[in-house]
This record gives structure tokens, sequence and C-alpha cells, in this order.
């Protein structure tokens, strides 16, 4: 048998290691893109199931003032503690205009503006950063 290619265009070892390497790379890309997006829907999922508890343990008993601070319990104009933390799609509904559950306007709006103000170290703060992220 003969090889009809001319010299000239008879590919290298070079040529063809090269062309091994591209296509090795190419399948861990896509190995890599594989395993990343349910990881990237799993930690979304998450993050809409996260709770944030209102207000944090550290801070059970104190109410809420419509402003959102922390006051000593039964101050005039300030909201009880909720029974049970807040969800993630519960409050990212909220901040999006909704309403927290088991909430008239007023409690909301304090619950709200509590939960803008959690700061890192308090119990939901990373649920709320979590919610703040943009969806790629």
């Amino acid at each position: 048998m003969t090889d009809d290619t001319p010299p000239d265009m008879r590919p290298d070892a070079e040529d063809g290691a090269s062309r091994r390497r591209v296509l090795m790379l190419g399948a861990a890309g896509a190995t890599a893109v594989l395993s990343i997006r349910p990881a990237l829907a799993q930690s979304a999922g998450s993050v809409l199931t996260c709770e944030i508890p209102v207000p944090d343990p550290g801070r059970a008993g104190s109410y809420i003032a419509p402003d959102g601070r922390l006051v000593p319990a039964r101050t005039k104009g300030a909201f009880p503690p909720v029974a049970r933390p807040f969800k993630g799609e519960e409050v990212r509904r909220a901040l999006q205009g909704g309403q927290l559950p088991g909430t008239e306007w007023n409690s909301n709006r304090a619950y709200v503006n509590y939960i803008r103000r959690l700061q890192r170290g308090q119990g939901g703060f990373t649920c709320f950063a979590s919610l703040q992220m943009p969806r790629g």
C-alpha cells in the first residue's frame, strides 16, 4: 500500500500531539460545564430554602421597630419577634414588594427593614447576602 499524500502535506508528530491536546482540553471543558451546572442549580435552590430568623437567636425577645432596629420588648409601635424564621423564597418575594407570611402591612415593612439591616455575624445574614447576588 502506498501513501499518496505529498511529503509537504503529511502531518508531523508535533501537529498530531497538538490536536490530541485540543481534544483533551475540549473534553475536560465539557466535563467542567456538566459538573458546575448542577452545583449552581443546587446553590440557587438552597438560597430559596435558607432561613432568616427575625430577630436572630442572639437577640431573641427583642422587638422590631418600624425602621428595622431592635428595641426592648413591648416598645410602643414596635413588632414582636416572628414565630418562625422566614424562608429565602419568602424574603425574596417581600424584597420585590410582596408580603411576608403572617404579617400585616406595617409589620411586614418593619421585618423587611430589619432584614435589609442585617450585617455579617447576625443570624440570616448569609441567606440575605445570597439573595442579593445576581443570578446568571
